[in-house]
């Protein structure tokens, strides 16, 4: 991912920390925790969702996450 766009979410994850009273790692972590989750539910249909997401590691990060999510929503008529 390009460092412009890591940012960009950065910036967007501290907005949202703001708002919330608490810090951008403690909404990184809440985001974290979800991802665990979902990660392990059983159903096809949320695997496949999770495979389609590009990411360097074992399992993709926050930053992965959300761009990937973000660049399917606006690539939606």
């Amino acid at each position: 991912m390009n460092p412009e766009k890591k940012e960009k979410i950065s910036e967007h994850l501290r907005t949202i920390a703001k708002q919330e009273g608490i810090t951008e790692n403690e909404v990184r972590n809440e985001i974290a925790y979800a991802v665990s989750l979902a990660l392990k539910s059983k159903d096809p249909k949320i695997q496949n969702f999770w495979k389609m997401i590009p990411c360097e590691g074992e399992s993709p990060t926050v930053e992965e996450i959300i761009d990937f999510i973000v660049t399917r929503m606006a690539a939606r008529p």
